[in-house]
Formats: C-alpha cells, sequence, structure tokens
C-alpha cells in the first residue's frame, strides 16, 4: 500500500498554467510579498540593501515596485561565500550545490526540503511540457554532483513518473549501449554533449530513427534554432531548449513546449522575470532586447532578489501556456566579445558555420592580439576526413565561412578546417572561446 504521505506523480497540468493573466499576476503578488518579508526578516545583506535604499518589503505594493529595489549579482553571492546569503539556519538545509568556481570564488546555493519539492514540481513540469509522460523512460547525460543540471532533471523525471537511467555526463560509448539497450524515449543532455552521442550513434552504425528516443531536452549553454535544426535532422527528434541557473534554482526555470517550440516558457508563478537595460538598470518593456532578471517568489534556503543573469533576450506573450516566454539566448553581457569595436557572441559565429553542410557545430574561437588589432581565427572541424584531406576544398570552405562571417557578424577572421575529432569535445558545458589579449 502507498504511503499516505509519499509524493505522487504529477501527471495532471497545475492549475495555474491554464489560469488568466489577473489570476497568475494576484499569485505573483502574493508570494512576492511573501518572499520579499522572508529575505528582509532573514538575510542581513537584503536588509542592509533595502534599508540603503530607503524602501521596506511593505513599500512593495505592486508587481511594477520591484524595480524600485536594487540588483542582487553574482559577486553578492561570492562575497558571501559559502552561506551568508542563507535565509534559514543551517539545520534546515538539505542540499547544497555550487558552481564549478573556474572563474572566481564559487556560488553556493541551498535548499530546504519545500525548495527541493518546487524544483521537482517545476522539471516535472518542464518535461511534461515538452511531451514527456509517466510511462516514459529518460536518460539523464546531465553532470551529476555540484552542478544543477544532473540532479535537477533527476529529481523532475522521477517526479513524473518516468524511469530514470541516472547516466550523468561522459562514456559517450556506453551512453549510445544505454540509449539501444534501455529503450529511452527521452534524453536530457547539454546541447554540445547531444551532438558528441550522435557522432557516436553513427560511428556506431547505428540507424538513430530505429532508436524508440523522440524527445531531447537540451539546456545549459546558449544554442541557436540551426543547432536545433541540426540534432532533429541527424537524430530524428523533437529538440527543446530547458532554461535555468544554479542562483535562480537550477534546470527548470523555462521550458520549450513542444507545441510551439518557440522558446522556453517561464514558469513565473516560482520565478518573476524583468527584462533591464544591461547599461542603465533601467526595466525595458515586454519585446525588448536586454538582461534578464529574476526575483524568486517561494525560495526559503535562498531568496534571490532581482538576480541579474547577464543572460541575453526579451519577454515574449505566452503562446502555449498563458506565461510568458523568452526568446533564445543570444549569450552572455559577460560572454560578449568586442573586437575592433564589434560586440561579437560565440552563437552568431555558430549560426553561420552550420549554414554550410561540409562543416560540423565542432567548433572553437581564438582571440588574440597583434600589436594594437585584434585577430580572430576559427577552428571548426570538417565533416568527414575525405574532406579534411582535401586541401583546396578545405580553403574553399574556410573563404566560405570568412565571408559569411565577415557579411552577416561584421568582423574578419581566419579559418582554419581541422580533421574529424581535432576539436576539443565537451561533456558539459562547451567551452567555446579562447581570450589571448
Amino acid at each position: 500500500m502507498m504511503n499516505a504521505n509519499a509524493v505522487r506523480p504529477l501527471a495532471a497540468l497545475d492549475p495555474l498554467e491554464t489560469a488568466s493573466i489577473d489570476e497568475l499576476r494576484a499569485t505573483q503578488l502574493k508570494r512576492l510579498k511573501w518572499s520579499l518579508k522572508h529575505a528582509y526578516d532573514h538575510v542581513p545583506f537584503y536588509r542592509q540593501a533595502f534599508d540603503t535604499a530607503g524602501l521596506h518589503p511593505e513599500d512593495i505594493q505592486h508587481l511594477e515596485d520591484l524595480a524600485k529595489l536594487p540588483f542582487t549579482t553574482k559577486a553578492d553571492l561570492r562575497n558571501h561565500y559559502p552561506f551568508g546569503l542563507f535565509a534559514v539556519p543551517k539545520r534546515d538545509i538539505v542540499r547544497i550545490h555550487a558552481s564549478s568556481g573556474t572563474t572566481g570564488q564559487p556560488t553556493v546555493v541551498g535548499y530546504t526540503q519545500n525548495d527541493i519539492n518546487v524544483w521537482a514540481d517545476v522539471v516535472a513540469r518542464s518535461i511534461r511540457a515538452g511531451g514527456g509522460r509517466p510511462e516514459d523512460t529518460l536518460q539523464n547525460a546531465f553532470g551529476y554532483g555540484l552542478f544543477t543540471g544532473g540532479l535537477g532533471a533527476h529529481y523532475g523525471a522521477e517526479r513524473l513518473g518516468c524511469s530514470v537511467v541516472p547516466m550523468s555526463g561522459g562514456q559517450t560509448e556506453k551512453q549510445v549501449q544505454l540509449l539501444r539497450d534501455f529503450q529511452a524515449d527521452i534524453i536530457m543532455a547539454t546541447p554540445s554533449y547531444m551532438l558528441n552521442i550522435a557522432d557516436e550513434i553513427e560511428r556506431q552504425g547505428i540507424d538513430p530513427r530505429e532508436l524508440p528516443l523522440r524527445l531531447g531536452i537540451f539546456g545549459a549553454e546558449p544554442w541557436t534554432d540551426s543547432m536545433r535544426a541540426t540534432l532533429e535532422q541527424r537524430l530524428g527528434i523533437d529538440a527543446l531548449d530547458i532554461y535555468g541557473l544554479s542562483e535562480v534554482i537550477g534546470p527548470g526555470v523555462g521550458m520549450e513546449c513542444l507545441e510551439t517550440k518557440d522558446g522556453p516558457t517561464l514558469w513565473e508563478d516560482y520565478f518573476y522575470p524583468e527584462i533591464i537595460d544591461p547599461a542603465t538598470g533601467e526595466v525595458l518593456p515586454d519585446g525588448e532586447y536586454g538582461e534578464l532578471v529574476f526575483t524568486s517568489l517561494t525560495k526559503e534556503a535562498l531568496p534571490i532578489i532581482r538576480y541579474r543573469t547577464r543572460d541575453l533576450t526579451r519577454l515574449l506573450p505566452g503562446t502555449a501556456r498563458p506565461m510568458r516566454r523568452i526568446d533564445k539566448i543570444t549569450g552572455r553581457s559577460d560572454d560578449m566579445l568586442i573586437i575592433r569595436g564589434v560586440n561579437v557572441f560565440p552563437t552568431q559565429i555558430e549560426e553561420q558555420l552550420l549554414t554550410i553542410e561540409a562543416l560540423t557545430p565542432h567548433y572553437e574561437i581564438e582571440v588574440s592580439r597583434q600589436g594594437n588589432l585584434d585577430m580572430v581565427q576559427i577552428r571548426v572541424e570538417a565533416a568527414s576526413n575525405d574532406i579534411a584531406r582535401d586541401p583546396v576544398l578545405c580553403e574553399q570552405l574556410a573563404g566560405e565561412l570568412q565571408h559569411a562571417v565577415k557579411t552577416y557578424v561584421g568582423i574578419s577572421t581566419r579559418v582554419e578546417v581541422c580533421g574529424v575529432e581535432e576539436v576539443m569535445r565537451s561533456v558539459g558545458k562547451a567551452r567555446r572561446v579562447k581570450d589571448l589579449r
């Protein structure tokens, strides 16, 4: 007999997924007021920030009033490492995750049991929005450990009722073996790592359309619609974008819906979004491009108020759900390269190389300086070693990519066409850029 207190699979739509905009806004405001008071009462950093701004949680009576409050940045989390922004005592923390800290002090996030339950709910909601069902088998190729992707996806898939294969990242040959042997319907991974899996499927001579795999849920790094088309064509699946970041909760902040594939729907009943001008901090109207900012509405352990994600996108009206969507992330404001005065994102270059069939999506960009001039070199793999061994064809392909980048991105580059597997592979988030300046 099932324990009456056990968590049941989340098979039905949450009422707020189909609520009216008025109902949604009323829920957001109620939860926002709680979250602001919770942060003010229990986190000295927020109390001081509010007091310095001459504001008290009770001053926020409308959602638009949120713009009066100061921002939270990644630097604030690092400056209060490890637990300085937690709003509950250590005894109430059931899980701790952290960033890798490769670019500085790690950022640490904590979860109460209720936070974990909410996280599982929003990831389950996300998988279901992508077409996942309780009877599905889901292979989880997100990395387990301090990175939030693996366990976030795992708990959400189990919450939905799926059978989970906790493969984690790496062991690409075994990934393919288990996709075949365990008959997974869904896979979750970074899009760059899924390319590696697709390569291995082809290397083993497997027809991907003979696998039951029908859905890929990909996230943790920016990727383009051209990349979606490549994955769908090579694997015969629907490829959808899941959005999230550790500081807000992890994966499951938003998810593309299968019926529209038009950008992740944000689960606004848990995370309130704003778009701001990255330079001035001014809130921009829906539809304008800027930096995405989130305020948590229910988080207990680590409430986050107006967190600057550095992700660049825009808010769009809801389609498959009443909640708003975000456009594809064009990049991060801190990933933007300035090349001879031109703002460049790696995804812009990716879009151009994906238009050339004889090149693969495996690439890296190296930026250096000669004298006072910025120099950009792109190393990209040929689709086959036969192509790579033909110097005339390689020169032609390099020229074609150089021309496309110059025309559509606005910068001059050098292009090297490499042989198969000569560009370093990723099993997690891809590192596309080496900036040597």
